[in-house]
């Protein structure tokens, strides 16, 4: 099984972050700019919640908010649903698919050092399930 820090390792450990006084259309330029899906909302450099495209649609647009008039603060997914950087790929898979979410910020001892996404997650698991594949047809031609 693989680790998240495995993963971390080869997906790199940046995360964008927003601050929760930002509006929601900073938001989603940032994550236009950078095709992402969502950003981890940071107050005195501790994770306090998430913003995704689905927090938009349903906490902005459906709800007649205006985007460059509301705080990230008023429409971000809280409590911060984490993971650790030791759980495996296949715990943080439970947890989403459980909690109903799309990115796991990774926290150890309180820091922010990586986000995940489920895509990241299926990858990895395609990836580890190839390899297993492989080294099963190279054992039956040997």
């Amino acid at each position: 099984m693989t680790m998240l820090q495995r993963l971390l390792d080869r997906k790199g450990s940046d995360v964008l972050t927003i601050d929760p006084d930002s509006t929601v259309l900073d938001a989603i330029k940032t994550m236009a700019a950078n095709d992402v899906g969502g950003l981890v909302v940071v107050e005195d450099g501790a994770p306090i919640g998430m913003f995704t495209e689905r927090d938009y649609a349903r906490n902005v647009f459906l709800k007649g908010k205006s985007s460059p008039d509301t705080p990230i603060r008023e429409v971000m997914a809280t409590p911060v649903i984490f993971a650790r950087s030791e759980q495996t790929v296949d715990e943080c898979m439970s947890v989403m698919t459980r909690r109903r979410v799309r990115h796991l910020p990774v926290l150890d001892d309180g820091e922010l050092v990586g986000l995940v996404s489920i895509g990241d997650l299926v990858k990895s698991v395609i990836d580890e399930q190839k390899t297993t594949i492989e080294q099963l047809e190279l054992y039956i031609h040997s």
